[in-house]
């Protein structure tokens, strides 16, 4: 008799960026001898993890602090606590926020950044080759004979014409600095990159080309995504998961699909509520929030949403939720997670 072979289970696949606890609290001076009074709680004990090529989304409103968590990230700005958890090619696991400036900017070849406005991150005295080349000059390739093959080939990849790089930004349009911006980003080849709302400040055909194009450059380059997007109908083209910020916390996170459709916080619902449906025979069902986004510097006790929460009750004032774990890759920061259903993205009425 001839026995099986024994069942073998592969190692879960670890991280590849690992956010723990992170915080970044900014002081409020005060007076001719700068005294801090208070600290604006920009983010506020931030965790979540970025698995190896995949599109990790973060949405939330206007100063929630998704800009801030991901400047963070990279170390453009010093959190106050936490860990960034890096697995760098050379290094193995590393913390971002531990690193002395020389091995940060060695690191900074492995991770690199995609800014929201492709008119003011483009400097308008330098040419395509400065610009796209500057990252490669920075890190020691020093024949510009060099720089300027390696800036045509970028410009290849993000669907510009290799002669252009002797041009000023002022000559192109805003989804072609916006490519500039990218070219620049990939420049030395890394492997995770931070788009900090790449489309949000570009018309809506030329938003959809952006976005294909980081999806094919994803794919054919191997790349890890963190997505900060306020717009979900892009965040769900392009995410395989999404967290949602309110006020510097993450108050849910999980599966792109199973976040839009079932919700499982109240905050989540609402903004789910605002995406418009492509279709005039169907009526949404609109979530209106009442009154203002709390004041990071000034937040109000328990949760921070229940001002403006429809099912708050008393313990939502008095009792702040952590982020828990409820199973399917979901987490979710609310009291009353088990005793509430709420509205998904699909689910609207037809107009009679």
């Amino acid at each position: 008799m001839v026995a099986e072979p024994e069942a073998t289970t592969s190692a879960p696949e670890a991280p590849f960026l690992e956010v723990k606890n992170l915080v970044k609290w900014f002081p409020i001076q005060k007076g001719f001898l700068k005294r801090t009074v208070g600290h604006v709680r920009a983010v506020d004990d931030v965790s979540f993890n970025v698995m190896p090529g995949e599109t990790m989304g973060l949405v939330g409103e206007s100063g929630c602090g998704k800009t801030t968590t991901s400047r963070c990230i990279l170390r453009a700005i010093n959190p106050t606590s936490g860990q960034v958890l890096f697995s760098s090619e050379e290094r193995g696991i590393v913390d971002v926020t531990e690193l002395p400036r020389q091995q940060l900017r060695e690191l900074r070849r492995e991770m690199q950044m995609i800014f929201q406005d492709p008119f003011g991150s483009l400097n308008p005295r330098m040419t395509l080759l400065d610009i796209v080349g500057e990252p490669l000059l920075v890190h020691g390739m020093s024949s510009r004979s060099d720089r300027a093959d390696r800036v045509a080939e970028l410009l290849r990849l993000v669907g510009l014409r290799p002669e252009y790089m002797r041009r000023f930004p002022h000559a192109f349009s805003g989804g072609e600095r916006q490519r500039i911006g990218i070219a620049r980003a990939l420049a030395l080849n890394p492997r995770l990159v931070v788009a900090d709302e790449p489309v949000s400040a570009l018309d809506v055909s030329v938003q959809a080309q952006v976005i294909n194009l980081l999806q094919e450059l994803q794919e054919s380059l191997n790349l890890t995504y963190l997505f900060v997007a306020h717009d979900l109908s892009v965040v769900r083209h392009i995410s395989e998961r999404v967290a949602v910020m309110y006020v510097g916390k993450i108050v849910e996170m999980g599966p792109t699909e199973e976040l839009f459709n079932n919700p499982k916080h109240p905050y989540t619902s609402a903004l789910l509520s605002s995406v418009p449906v492509p279709d005039p025979r169907l009526r949404k069902n609109r979530i209106a929030l009442e009154g203002e986004v709390a004041n990071p510097a000034n937040p109000p006790s328990g949760c921070y949403f229940h001002p403006r929460c429809n099912y708050a009750v008393d313990r939502c004032r008095e009792e702040s939720p952590v982020l828990e774990d409820i199973g399917g890759g979901r987490s979710v920061a609310c009291l009353r997670v088990n005793e509430i259903e709420l509205p998904g993205l699909g689910e609207t009425h037809g107009d009679n």
